[in-house]
């Protein structure tokens, strides 16, 4: 096979979760098991840090991964899903991985792959392993997929475990509380391994607190070391932040080119990280201030607030889930605009009726569906928001959509595209 077979061959020979959800869930670890003892057990030959949670994950995983690779380390990142190539989820220093090494990765073990029916993420984090123990990384930061307990990626054993937040998102798989969905997330921290919880929730903290006392590891609650006042900055293109710590000033004036306030929270979870993580690693203040100030340069980071024009005011935001569309909401109440245009598309597993009634009533819709087998029909979508008072026409595709609200806005009007990973994936 050559590279874009292979790709085809990962994509539909495997079940997916991301392409048609629910019948590519496992259970257990054991296929990731068998999996990591054929290749040698590759995740043990480096050091890694190890994060989980509803929303964040993926910018505190990239902010940490740059502030590391600016400090001079050797580091790998592992994150799910990719926008535009599959070799985004696998990247050393910001590189993805060459087309060459998955081809390789795959011409060697497909026999063996087909045999143990493999997921499309068992197989995936097993080529990240793999290639982060050939090119002898010094650290590699690993995102978990979806949970924590039963991730494919939980058979690292890190030097930190990272819990960003809790919030309600995959709950036919992870619980319909947020009791359940944290018990989940716990299950990455290990015995005697540090965890920081990134943002306290009440629901929530009594849960990664009886589990981080049973395995013995110590806890820290990120919000309640560090804190993060936003500066007034003229520079649009970055927000500007002091940090704190147990009250003394920490970092001043610290830029990041992420936007979103948001991110706000993200930047907390980071640098309580990096507090922890010089104990292993020599991190000057220069490191987190180079490393935070390139973090969409050194690791491909997008759909987070991502300004794709300017004239007008096009964003794409990949937040899918109630807390996500929460902050997508209220970020949109923050930004100037004269005419709100919101290209809207989602996926069939999700309850969205508690999405669209946060989602604003005065702007006007494009609907349409991702192009993947997940994707929910655009006039589904569009009969549910009519419901909550919302209103727009339906496309046949995310282009036409997206292309039809470019041409109608004006230069003082927003274009939004968002509401799900994959319809980003179609603009960005």
């Amino acid at each position: 096979m050559d590279y874009r077979e292979t790709l085809s061959w990962m994509f539909a020979k495997l079940p997916m979760y991301q392409r048609i959800g629910g019948a590519a869930y496992k259970a257990d670890l054991s296929n990731t098991t068998k999996l990591l003892e054929l290749l040698g057990e590759p995740q043990k030959s480096f050091p890694s840090v190890h994060i989980a949670g509803t929303n964040g994950k993926g910018s505190v995983s990239h902010m940490l991964a740059s502030i590391l690779q600016s400090a001079g380390y050797k580091t790998g990142l592992y994150t799910s899903p990719h926008l535009k190539d599959f070799r985004e989820r696998i990247r050393i220093n910001g590189e993805m991985i060459s087309q060459d090494k998955v081809l390789g990765f795959i011409e060697t073990y497909k026999d063996d792959f087909e045999k143990m029916e493999l997921s499309f993420f068992e197989m995936t984090v097993g080529m990240a392993f793999q290639h982060f123990k050939e090119e002898k990384v010094d650290i590699a930061i690993i995102e978990t997929g979806m949970g924590g307990r039963l991730d494919s990626t939980n058979l690292v054993l890190p030097l930190l475990s990272i819990i960003t937040n809790i919030s309600y998102d995959h709950t036919q798989f992870l619980g319909d509380t947020l009791e359940k969905i944290a018990t989940e997330k716990a299950g990455i921290i290990k015995p005697k391994i540090p965890v920081i919880i990134g943002q306290t929730q009440f629901e929530t903290k009594a849960v990664f607190e009886e589990k981080a006392a049973a395995v013995n590891a110590p806890i820290i609650f990120a919000d309640f070391v560090f804190d993060a006042n936003r500066l007034e900055t003229a520079d649009k293109q970055v927000q500007s932040f002091d940090i704190w710590k147990n009250s003394l000033l920490f970092l001043e004036h610290l830029e990041i080119p992420l936007l979103g306030d948001y991110q706000q929270k993200n930047l907390i979870t980071a640098m309580c990280a990096v507090d922890q993580l010089k104990k292993h690693f020599d991190i000057e203040e220069k490191d987190i201030r180079d490393g935070l100030g390139a973090v969409i340069r050194n690791t491909g980071l997008m759909g987070r607030w991502q300004i794709l024009g300017r004239s007008p005011l096009v964003v794409a935001d990949t937040a899918h889930n109630v807390a996500g569309i929460k902050e997508v909401a209220f970020q949109l109440r923050l930004t100037q605009f004269k005419q709100l245009h919101f290209v809207l598309g989602m996926v069939n597993d999700k309850a969205i009726d508690d999405l669209l009634q946060m989602l604003p009533r005065h702007a006007i819709y494009y609907f349409c569906k991702a192009d993947i087998p997940r994707g929910m029909p655009a006039e589904e979508i569009a009969l549910k928001a009519f419901e909550f008072g919302l209103r727009g026409k339906v496309y046949d595709s995310v282009r036409d959509a997206y292309f039809s609200a470019l041409n109608a806005a004006r230069s003082e009007d927003l274009v939004f595209v968002g509401g799900s990973t994959f319809v980003v994936a179609e603009v960005v």
